[in-house]
């Protein structure tokens, strides 16, 4: 009977192994580096993009508040000429003014303030906020998100104010007056010719709208002292972005 010898493979060092081991972790962490860095780059990309964004959204509202700004200063103009001559020895001798500044003060076209909120709003549903890694930048973004909240409740306080004026009104200005000073696209123009009669009324009257009319002056005030405000935040936030992103 013949034996066969059995081969034997030499046995592996310990060192071998070390090594097989060591270049397996090089290749998995350095895997893990080059997927981290992608990420990071990515997260950062996105977080210049939505900076950006939001930089145009706010200088868009700065100019929103030059221009309310601007509206508010003819507006209390107005409301102080309905006032004075309203309550004047003779009102009926200044009704086509009082007619002109009494259809225009319960607009709110160039009052009301509409933010550019959208890539906020992004910001807040997505969780982006994470993204905006200097924490100064991010508290400052989100104090200026709370004082826009601030401004738009304001604004629905006035609608309240100014739907109180309308019920007032009727009491002194006729509304067919009213109706003939506006044109096809509901803008009013000054009257021309006599003075319109304004309706009789008496010292209650004109006491309550006197009081409707003063709410809507102190509001006004309010507001365009909050609105300017803002405009100094919006600036300043805008300066800051533009110091740390590099935007224009």
């Amino acid at each position: 009977m013949e034996v066969h010898a059995h081969s034997h493979t030499a046995r592996k060092k310990w060192t071998h192994y070390f090594w097989e081991f060591l270049m397996l972790f090089l290749a998995v962490f350095c895997g893990f580096l080059a997927e981290y860095q992608l990420e990071h780059k990515i997260e950062k990309d996105r977080e210049k993009q939505f900076i950006r964004s939001l930089f145009y959204d706010i200088k868009a509202d700065t100019a929103s508040f030059k221009r309310i700004i601007q509206a508010r200063n003819i507006r209390e103009t107005s409301q102080d000429s309905i006032m004075f001559l309203l309550n004047s020895a003779t009102p009926a001798e200044y009704s086509r003014e009082l007619y002109f500044h009494a259809v225009t003060a319960a607009r709110t076209l160039t009052i009301r303030f509409i933010p550019n909120d959208g890539t906020m709003q992004q910001l807040k549903n997505s969780g982006a906020f994470r993204l905006i890694r200097n924490r100064a930048i991010a508290d400052s973004i989100a104090k200026y998100d709370v004082i826009i909240r601030s401004a738009l409740r304001q604004g629905e306080v006035e609608e309240t104010l100014i739907q109180d004026y309308r019920t007032a009104a009727p009491r002194i200005f006729n509304a067919l007056i009213f109706d003939g000073m506006l044109d096809a696209d509901n803008n009013p123009s000054r009257l021309t010719g006599e003075n319109p009669a304004l309706l009789p009324f008496d010292k209650k009257d004109l006491y309550v709208f006197n009081y409707k009319l003063f709410s809507m002056k102190a509001l006004n005030k309010a507001i365009r002292r909050d609105i300017r405000l803002l405009l100094v935040q919006a600036e300043n936030l805008l300066a800051l972005l533009n110091e740390k992103y590099h935007l224009e």
